[in-house]
């Protein structure tokens, strides 16, 4: 399969996307920890940093969200969401590559959180994330160089 990964920054116009999107591949995981699912919360979440908000574009259909925060000492992927049509082909494990590389070139770390409920942590962890917290609901993870 050839496929082109590109990134465009999300703006207003992909709220309703960015709405499903969460729907369908978040509100399983915050159920499951007993956290709100309703639409209001969504929303917030949705909104939480967007100016860091870019929909992923595979050969230019969105396919998810990536929103990461580079700061001086670290990179934070802050939310990584992939459409449940493109999950299981690799395409996080792409995504999450790249910016290992780029940190790794900068000597950066990368940090990230995930559910306890949500078996991403497994792909965090075959790529060298290590848990360096956690709380009642998430791990939080990190891969230094």
């Amino acid at each position: 399969m050839n496929t082109t990964i590109t990134y465009r920054k999300a703006s207003e116009n992909d709220i309703d996307y960015l709405l499903d999107l969460r729907t369908k591949t978040m509100n399983p995981h915050y159920a499951d920890s007993n956290l709100p699912t309703d639409k209001e919360t969504t929303l917030q979440r949705i909104q939480y940093q967007f100016d860091k908000a870019h929909i992923i574009l595979l050969n230019n259909e969105p396919a998810g969200l990536l929103k990461i925060n580079k700061a001086d000492d670290k990179t934070e992927v802050l939310q990584l969401q992939i459409d449940p049509s493109q999950q299981g082909k690799g395409l996080g494990k792409t995504i999450l590559t790249a910016i290992l590389e780029e940190a790794s070139a900068t000597g950066k770390r990368v940090a990230l959180s995930v559910l306890k409920t949500n078996k991403a942590q497994h792909l965090y962890t075959s790529l060298g994330f290590k848990t360096v917290n956690e709380d009642e609901h998430s791990f939080f993870m990190e891969f230094s160089v």
